[in-house]
């Protein structure tokens, strides 16, 4: 029952900061060392704080629907496509974004592939987690006041072009590599640095999580394996259902809360938490 409680536990972290630009791998890597979970594998909490991200993933596909799926089903969508022929199944501007979310995908799919085990060796641990949230947390605050009063070139997803996409991409990558960063925050910096607008950036960052964040997930289940104990399969569907739950409100939050406020919050929370995470495990050393 206790490590059922630690799974929830762990669920609501990934709901509340998968989507909010503050890092939920890096928050996961903080609670996981002050509640690690009891009888499972060595390996397990890995993959598990991975896996469950599938949660999350699922909320964006729920709450997104029309504006992520490709294919018009219904008569009224086959009209509003010009006919009634085969072409008028494709939604075309979808399919589109689609093709520049995979692009995006590029940067850290190659990376991560190549060398996802010597960066978790390296990072994944609170110290370079704190130092990832300081750093991205002062970046926040001096690009949300920079940004401060600028037009923004790029008011819809259909003004994202290729190379736009490629670029958002590789700023995921400084995610992909440092855990703290925050994929959302790493992805909304890098938008925002390119002149794509507030709401576009977050969406974009939301669409965006579906292939890498599943591709993630898969890549971490192969490495562990599928031989999945069956206290070990609970606290995953546990901690997925959960995650699921929590993100459905929090998206709806976040998009509403863009629109009226900038990101500069989030940037002193990540800042005043890297600091307190610093400060814990050092003194934890001494």
């Amino acid at each position: 029952m206790i490590e059922i409680i630690k799974a929830i536990i762990y669920g609501i972290v990934e709901g509340i900061t998968e989507w909010l630009p503050i890092s939920s791998t890096g928050h996961l890597i903080l609670v996981e060392s002050l509640i690690p979970f009891e009888g499972t594998s060595e390996d397990f909490f890995g993959m598990f704080d991975v896996v469950i991200q599938l949660g999350a993933i699922l909320a964006v596909v729920v709450l997104f629907w029309n504006q992520i799926w490709p294919f018009a089903l219904t008569e009224q969508e086959r009209k509003k496509n010009g006919g009634k022929g085969i072409a008028s199944y494709f939604k075309k501007d979808i399919w589109i974004l689609w093709f520049k979310i995979l692009v995006s995908c590029v940067p850290a799919a190659v990376i991560g592939i190549m060398f996802d085990d010597v960066f978790d060796a390296l990072f994944y641990n609170p110290t370079s987690v704190a130092i990832a949230l300081i750093v991205f947390g002062i970046a926040f605050i001096l690009i949300e006041n920079w940004n401060r009063g600028r037009k923004c070139r790029i008011n819809t997803l259909s003004e994202i072009t290729y190379q736009t996409a490629f670029l958002i991409g590789a700023f995921q990558l400084i995610a992909a590599v440092f855990p703290g960063t925050s994929r959302s925050g790493a992805t909304i910096v890098g938008a925002l640095l390119i002149g794509v607008s507030r709401t576009v950036a977050a969406e974009y960052t939301f669409f965006l999580a579906i292939p890498v964040m599943f591709g993630a997930s898969l890549l971490k289940v192969v490495k562990f394996g599928f031989a999945f104990t069956s206290l070990e399969l609970i606290l995953l569907i546990i901690g997925t259902v959960v995650s699921f739950i929590i993100s459905l409100f929090v998206l709806r939050f976040l998009m509403g809360y863009i629109k009226k406020h900038d990101f500069k919050v989030f940037g002193w929370y990540r800042i005043i938490l890297g600091v307190l995470v610093l400060l814990y495990f050092g003194l934890a050393g001494i």
